[in-house]
């Protein structure tokens, strides 16, 4: 799945927390903004209350289920900042991605 797909996917699922902003950073892949506030997933990069950087690779490895978001974090290979709380509700969106 490509980012723009994801996005769509996201999008069409309504992947997103209400009232809140969480930016998905792929480094030089670029970003996915799930924008509660607007009502959409995007491919538009800009301020979140919550930005959660990682690799498109180990993206796509927590999407497919062969990497625990918890493992990436601890690995460092998930980084968050902002508000941890919109971060810890990143599984129900992977479940969104699943189904």
């Amino acid at each position: 799945m490509t980012k723009s797909e994801m996005a769509a996917a996201l999008n069409e699922k309504n992947a997103f927390l209400p009232n809140k902003r969480v930016k998905l950073d792929f480094g030089s892949e670029g970003a996915v903004m799930l924008d509660g506030v607007a009502g959409a997933v995007t491919e538009e990069d800009g301020q979140a209350d919550t930005t959660i950087k990682v690799s498109w690779d180990d993206w796509q490895a927590m999407t497919e289920g062969k990497l625990d978001g918890m493992t990436a974090f601890m690995q460092g290979k998930l980084k968050v900042e902002g508000d941890m709380s919109n971060a810890m509700q990143l599984q129900g969106v992977l479940a969104k991605l699943r189904s």
